[in-house]
């Protein structure tokens, strides 16, 4: 290398170093899934979307506790509840032996605003005469002690009306005052965390708190804690995944540069090739970094796995590097298939830029400008330091007697009809379940994770998931108004056996129009007093007994309606945080369900505009395949532009199909492999069937670029060659991976690179001339 390519060298790793920089300082990671949800179309799919991940329900962890017998799990339940209840990560912890939510004192008379005891029959003399007949009774039972200190500012019992009402609609079987499994062998917890679900760093610290109090609460107790919740999840598939990026990282680099020292016998080729690639991913990551205010770890994950395609272009060049002419001449040699191979996968990623998913837009911004940048740098750049290589590596002896044997394959042009045909006799085979729309199964959680959550909060008798009703309104008071509408049709179809139970935040804090109608009911504080001594006389009780009773009774009367802020820090509003919220400046109101057996008569309680029901699963996937099917448009765009491209630079319509015959079969081939193994097809194959397609049209453009001469195809074969070993050892660590995203990307690319290689080396490749 000359001075000159020294100082060139030089400037390029100056300015790649300043790019770190400006990386580090400027981009934002981002792990909210939701970035890579579809845009909602509709008013149940914008509610499922805005409610994934930031709502208190998913930030709830549902722990478990095997080990030893009842007494002893009970007694290490309620240890490690309370040392989790003092920690400031954790905004609610529960295993049993908490007491229904209560009010503080200075709120208590209030009971008589938010109490639905009133609401048939007033408080009157003859309910007065009543009560204090049952108090009367009460007192010669053992509850007296409880009543003693209650009665006389409480003879109708409205508090433990209320707790009654406040109890969970459902609970686990209990053992010693906390809950169990139902068949007493392990004991459960309820935790809600300060962090949201999608924040897999504050998810991480929670969990380590988790697992250091209980190794303290255990002591020599022989226990073990399971966790399970969608926080948990967040943490343990980032955590995953950046374990097997490590190592499947390591083992890439070390099989690159193995290879890469195979195919050319000089380190200086493995280090100069890394300069284009490096310079795709920092300039992939400033541009998408500029035009998106964070981006999502999975966006940076997948680009440079889709940008690993760059490591082929300075290959071409190495591969056809020759003793007698410069590095320029031959990087305008090789320029134009490759070009037209970057052209044409930047087209193909536009689809997803136009997607309408944020994190697709992102992924195809990051990918298209690495591209480019990789495929520029090759022509302009890398020539002017790469040296003249010591030996052609392109004349080998093994590579000679290779070519020769391929030149003696047949050309088995019968599979441009064999593959279609079956291709479409496994479709005609498999039809049903050929796009996947299930949100659940398009998670990266593995499996076993999904299934042990789902048996703990089957254990811990949690609402339906599936099915919810939800109020919306302009103000917080205009959504319990909603809720307070439902009671009626919602009690009528627990009597019809359509649901269990429900519960809403209406039940803890009614609207001001019901309270200020509640306050409106009460006595007068004569007329009350008049009616207490009627009822007194009756009973055992004297009348000055009550006159505790009469004061809050009288403070009601002058109270203003109870709000969401008289109820902060108390477990009320803990209670309503998970039911009761504001999103975008508009409120809902969440009616969860409990043994949902009747979906459609649920419904029917829907009304437009102020109350929706909810089905998750049908909503999600009715969103999932709306936005697939814009995908494939904008696919079938790109691909439009594809195929024009191809025609312009080729001009033949002979070479333009010799061209897209290995890429088109390829993709056949790839489906049908999958549909016959049973395998619903999901965006992750579509964005891995269009990295192999990019690949398929790399390799068939240089094969049919070396037309018929001898020499240049050796060339050819020795640079698709290295290109798809490199890539193969890529994707097929990617296959072993047990993250579920990961595995499926890795075994659909590899059968693309495999399937690409052979049909354009049999297809495209010309008979060389004698």
């Amino acid at each position: 290398m000359n001075r000159r390519g020294w100082v060139l060298l030089a400037a390029w790793c100056g300015l790649l170093a300043l790019g770190l920089f400006w990386v580090q300082t400027h981009l934002s990671v981002s792990a909210d899934l939701r970035l890579f949800m579809p845009s909602p179309r509709s008013e149940e799919q914008r509610l499922l979307i805005q409610n994934i991940g930031e709502s208190p329900a998913s930030r709830l962890l549902l722990l478990a506790i095997d080990g030893p017998g009842p007494d002893e799990l009970a007694a290490l339940s309620k240890r490690y509840a309370a040392a989790l209840g003092a920690r400031d990560e954790f905004a609610f912890v529960a295993n049993g032996e908490q007491a229904p939510p209560v009010m503080p004192d200075k709120l208590l008379a209030y009971r008589y605003l938010i109490t639905d005891s009133f609401d048939a029959a007033p408080l009157d003399e003859p309910g007065l005469v009543a009560a204090l007949e049952e108090r009367a009774a009460d007192m010669a039972s053992p509850a007296a002690g409880f009543l003693e200190e209650w009665l006389p500012r409480d003879p109708t019992l409205e508090l433990l009306h209320l707790a009654q009402r406040w109890q969970p609609r459902a609970e686990p079987h209990q053992v010693d005052g906390v809950w169990f499994a139902a068949d007493g062998k392990r004991a459960l917890l309820l935790v809600q965390t300060r962090a949201a679900a999608f924040d897999p760093d504050g998810q991480t610290r929670a969990l380590g708190i988790l697992q250091e109090l209980f190794a303290q609460a255990r002591g020599a107790v022989p226990a073990a804690l399971t966790i399970s919740g969608t926080g948990y999840f967040s943490a343990v598939i980032r955590n995953r995944t950046q374990y097997e990026a490590t190592w499947f990282g390591s083992l890439d680099t070390i099989g690159l540069v193995t290879l890469l020292w195979l195919a050319y016998r000089r380190f200086v080729f493995t280090v100069l090739g890394a300069l284009p690639l490096l310079t795709a991913g920092l300039a992939g990551l400033t541009a998408v970094s500029l035009a998106f205010d964070g981006v999502h770890g999975i966006t940076i994950a997948f680009g440079f796995t889709l940008i690993g395609v760059a490591q082929d272009y300075p290959i071409h060049l190495f591969s056809h590097l020759r003793r007698d002419e410069t590095t320029l001449t031959t990087a305008r040699k090789v320029w134009p298939p490759l070009a037209t191979g970057v052209a044409s996968t930047c087209i193909a990623y536009l689809a997803f830029l136009m997607s309408g998913v944020t994190g697709l837009a992102q992924l195809a911004c990051l990918t298209i400008t690495g591209l480019l940048a990789a495929g520029l740098t090759t022509r302009f750049l890398l020539p002017r330091i790469a040296p003249l290589p010591g030996s052609d590596p392109a004349r080998s002896a093994w590579l000679a007697r290779l070519n020769q044997r391929i030149e003696g394959l047949p050309r088995p042009y019968v599979l441009v009809v064999a593959i279609p045909l079956a291709a479409l006799a496994v479709f005609a085979w498999r039809p049903e379940g050929f796009w996947e729309n299930n949100l659940s199964k398009l998670t990266p959680v593995p499996p076993e994770l999904l299934k042990r959550d789902a048996e703990l909060r089957r254990e811990m008798a949690t609402p339906d998931l599936r099915y919810l009703l939800v109020a919306s309104g302009a103000t917080q008071d205009a959504v319990l108004a909603g809720l307070e509408s439902l009671d009626q049709p919602l009690d009528a179809a627990v009597r019809e056996g359509a649901i269990g139970s429900f519960e809403h935040a209406a039940q803890y804090l009614p609207s001001a129009a019901l309270q200020e109608k509640r306050r409106a009911a009460l006595p007068e504080a004569a007329a009350l007093r008049t009616m207490l001594a009627t009822a007194t006389a009756q009973s055992p009780f004297a009348a000055d007994v009550f006159a505790p009773f009469l004061a809050d009774v009288e403070r009601a009367r002058g109270l203003p309606p109870l709000t969401r802020a008289d109820l902060r820090d108390t477990p009320l509003d803990l209670r309503l945080g998970s039911e009761l919220f504001t999103r975008d400046g508009h409120w809902y109101g969440l009616v969860s369900l409990y043994d949902v057996h009747d979906p459609r008569a649920v419904a029917k309680l829907a009304r437009a505009g102020t109350v929706t029901f909810l089905d998750l699963k049908a909503a999600s996937e009715q969103l999932v395949a709306a936005q697939r099917a814009h995908i494939l448009v904008c696919l079938e765009i790109a691909a439009a532009l594809l195929v024009l491209v191809i025609v312009v630079t080729l001009r033949r319509w002979s070479r333009v199909l010799r061209v897209l015959a290995p890429m088109i079969l390829t993709t056949l081939v790839i489906l049908a492999i999958l549909r016959a193994s049973g395998v619903s097809l999901s965006l992750f194959h579509l964005i891995s069937l269009v990295l192999a397609a990019g690949l398929g049209l790399d390799y068939a453009l240089f094969f049919e670029h070396a037309a018929a001469d001898p020499a240049e195809q050796q060339r050819t074969l020795h640079a698709l060659l290295v290109c798809s070993a490199t890539t193969l050892l890529v994707f097929a660590l990617f296959s072993l991976s047990t993250v579920p995203i990961l595995q499926a990307i890795g075994v659909t690319v590899s059968l693309g690179v495999l399937s690409n290689f052979l049909l354009a080396l049999l297809l495209t490749r010309e008979r060389a001339k004698a």
